[in-house]
């Protein structure tokens, strides 16, 4: 199940292989979206979150959604010191766990995956923009799905 505030990015992961995709933010709360999440699931709830916006609301919301036993991961980091339901991941008995990358050790098997053709990275690149425009989408994030190529030339390729 994806979820997300742009249907762009929704129309990728639905692209990508997503069963379920859910509109977060329609009714602009982010308990809705993980009442949506656990409903797309028979009403348990998801086995694995990920929040990589780092937001506290999504962040919650990530939680929340959870089945029993499930496992929430930080990817974006929150800001300062956040409030995490911790009423809900101590009743569930959840598990949260932290990650900012892959560990090097791990780099050789998924270069081998990709030189084999079973990962595909190149078709999440959606847009490739000129090193003149890295500062505004930088400092936009999330305006455009899938991710954003720089290259160190100022025109943008193909």
């Amino acid at each position: 199940v994806a979820v997300d505030v742009s249907p762009a990015a929704l129309d990728l992961a639905r692209r990508f292989g997503a069963a379920e995709c859910v509109l977060a933010g329609e009714d602009g709360s982010p308990e809705e979206a993980a009442a949506r999440v656990r409903a797309a699931t028979g009403g348990g709830g998801a086995d694995v979150s990920l929040d990589a916006l780092g937001d506290p609301a999504t962040c919650a919301a990530s939680i929340d959604s959870l089945r029993r036993r499930g496992r929430h991961v930080q990817v974006g980091l929150l800001p300062g010191r956040t409030a995490l339901p911790m009423g809900r991941v101590i009743a569930h008995e959840l598990e949260i766990a932290g990650s900012h990358g892959m560990a090097a050790h791990a780099y050789p098997p998924m270069l081998e995956l990709i030189a084999a053709g079973v990962l595909r990275p190149d078709l999440l690149v959606t847009r490739t923009i000129g090193l003149d425009d890295a500062p505004d989408a930088l400092t936009r994030p999330g305006t455009h799905p899938g991710v954003t190529m720089i290259i160190p030339s100022s025109s943008p390729v193909g």
